[in-house]
C-alpha cells in the first residue's frame, strides 16, 4: 500500500474500514499460517486493543491467543483482561527500576529520546546533538536544516545546558534528573517478544495512525500488514479514527475498563469515553503537558492518593537522600 493509498482508506465509511479490518487480520493469519509456518496473537493493553481482541473474535479468529503485562495496567483493565481470559505475562522491569534506572517518562517518546541524548555528557553523537539543538544536519543529511528533528526551545532550556555552545542565544539548563523512553522497552516490549519468540508467534496490535506521533509514520508507511526482516505484524485498525474505534465498541458491546469510565455520544453526534481517553502505566507522563485538567495525575489521585503520592514526591531519592518524583 502506497502512503497515498493509505490516507485515501483512512477516508471510507465506517462500514468499508470494518470490511478493510477483517480482510487484512484474515490476510495476516494466512500469511503467518502458510509463509511463515507460525502463530498469530493479540498484545492486549487499553481499551483500542481490548476492541480489536473482541473484533477478531467476532469475525471468527476466536482461537487466537491473547496476552498482557497486566500487571502494569490500570485495575480496571486487568479486570477486563482476566475476563476476556489474556495470558498474563510478567514485567521486564518494574516500574520503579526502570524510572530509578533510565529517568522519567515525559513529554513524548521520540522527544524522551531526543532529551535522553542531550543527558549524556560528551556523547560521541556530536552531529546528533548539534541537529538535536539547532535542526542543522551534517554530511549525512546533506547539511539541510530540519525542524522536525530540532527540539523545541522550550525543551533545550531545560535539558540543553550541556551542550550550550550549540545555542548561545539560549540560557540552557541541566536538570538534576534522568528523562528516557526506555520504559516501554524493558517492561512491555521485550517480555511480550520473548513470549512471541518462545511461542513461535507474531503479534496483532491495536495501534491507529490518527493517534500520531511515531506511530502515526511508521503506520502510514508500512501499512495494516508488515513483513519486516526484524518486524512482522498486523494492525487492522490502522486507518481507523478514533470514532471508528469507539463505534465498533459499542457494536460488540466492548467490556470497557472502569478509567474509561462510558462511551457516550455528544450533542454534537461524536462518540466519546467519559472519563480517560487512553490509558497506561500509572506514573506514564507522555503527552500531559497537553491535557487538561483533570489530566491522569488528577484522576490517579482521585483513584489512589498514596501511589499518586509515591510517584510525585516520594520515587527517587538524590545524592543528599533526599526524596523526589
Amino acid at each position: 500500500m502506497t502512503i497515498d493509498e493509505f490516507l485515501q482508506k483512512q477516508s471510507l465509511p465506517y462500514e468499508a474500514k470494518k470490511l478493510h479490518a477483517q480482510k487484512r487480520a484474515y490476510e495476516f493469519c494466512d500469511t503467518i499460517y502458510s509463509k511463515y509456518n507460525a502463530n498469530v496473537h493479540v498484545s492486549v493493553g487499553g481499551l483500542d486493543s481490548i476492541t480489536l481482541l473482541c473484533f477478531l473474535r467476532s469475525i471468527g479468529l476466536s482461537d487466537i491467543p491473547a496476552i498482557s503485562v497486566s500487571a502494569l495496567e490500570d485495575k480496571g483493565n486487568q479486570k477486563v483482561h482476566e475476563q476476556l481470559g489474556v495470558i498474563r505475562i510478567a514485567p521486564g522491569m518494574s516500574k520503579i527500576e526502570v524510572i530509578r534506572k533510565f529517568g522519567f517518562p515525559v513529554i513524548s517518546k521520540a522527544k524522551a529520546s531526543k532529551i535522553e541524548n542531550l543527558q549524556e555528557p560528551n556523547s560521541e553523537k556530536q552531529t546528533f546533538i548539534h541537529a538535536i539543538m539547532t535542526g542543522d544536519m551534517g554530511a549525512q543529511g546533506k547539511f539541510q536544516h530540519s525542524e522536525r528533528i530540532k527540539l523545541n526551545d522550550k525543551w533545550l532550556k531545560l535539558f540543553g545546558g550541556y551542550y550550550q555552545e550549540h545555542r548561545p542565544d539560549l540560557q540552557c539548563q541541566i536538570a538534576p534528573f534522568k528523562v528516557s523512553a526506555k520504559c516501554c522497552k524493558y517492561m512491555k516490549e521485550m517480555p511480550c517478544d520473548n513470549w512471541a519468540k518462545e511461542h513461535n508467534s507474531y503479534p496483532f496490535l491495536g495501534l491507529m495512525a490518527c493517534e500520531g506521533g511515531q506511530r502515526e509514520w511508521a503506520l502510514i508507511k508500512n501499512g495494516c500488514n508488515y513483513y519486516g526482516k526484524d518486524t512482522v505484524r498486523s494492525c487492522p485498525f490502522a486507518i481507523f479514527t478514533r470514532q471508528d474505534l469507539l463505534q465498533l465498541a459499542v457494536e460488540l458491546d466492548v467490556p470497557v475498563p472502569e478509567a474509561y469510565g462510558e462511551i457516550k455520544r455528544g450533542f454534537d453526534g461524536k462518540l466519546y469515553t467519559t472519563k480517560a481517553q487512553r490509558t497506561g502505566c500509572s506514573m506514564c507522563g507522555f503527552g500531559i503537558h497537553m491535557e487538561q485538567r483533570p489530566h491522569r495525575f488528577d484522576r490517579l489521585r482521585g483513584r489512589n492518593e498514596k501511589e499518586w503520592d509515591f510517584w510525585m514526591n516520594k520515587c527517587c531519592e538524590d545524592a543528599d537522600g533526599t526524596k523526589y518524583g
